[in-house]
């Protein structure tokens, strides 16, 4: 017998995560992206916002990936759709990046759209990877779409002076 019904857990799986790192990375991307977003559209808009992308990212992942075994839980797609609506809202924000090559790290400040274009990049690639390794490649892939596509909505009904 389910404790929560099957089409409630599109929603109850953004809220367990699959460990410490899971959730830090989560939320690290949820402090440095969201309350730019959040300001931008406001509280009780944000949340609806926020759940909409998680449950679209869910959705697609579901379409693209009918068979996986692999639950799926964690922010993951729904903190996509925030990236995916900085991406858009604010291409143009400097992100102060930690950067680790061989012999070399350093902080740099990248712009908001070749960081989360990296980022997007990143997803993609590793979305040929499937679910292996327990990573819903195509969730981020579908909260990021999800988050530009409600950013273009937001830009088309707010005037520029009003944002």
């Amino acid at each position: 017998v389910a404790i929560v019904p099957l089409p409630f857990t599109l929603i109850t799986a953004m809220f367990v995560h699959g460990g410490l790192l899971h959730i830090g990375g989560n939320m690290l991307f949820l402090w440095i992206f969201g309350d730019n977003i959040e300001d931008r559209f406001g509280h009780v808009v944000f949340l609806f916002f926020y759940l909409l992308s998680g449950v679209a990212a869910s959705l697609f992942h579901i379409m693209l990936e009918p068979g996986s075994t692999v639950p799926m839980v964690g922010a993951s797609g729904a903190i996509a759709g925030v990236l995916g609506a900085y991406f858009l809202l604010f291409p143009k924000a400097q992100i102060n990046t930690l950067v680790i090559l061989p012999l070399y790290i350093s902080m740099v400040r990248l712009p908001a759209l070749f960081f989360l274009g990296f980022w997007f990049l990143l997803q993609v690639l590793n979305s040929g990877a499937s679910s292996s390794g327990g990573v819903a490649w195509y969730a981020h892939i579908g909260g990021f779409v999800a988050g530009v596509a409600v950013a273009l909505g937001y830009r088309a009904l707010k005037p520029a002076r009003n944002r």
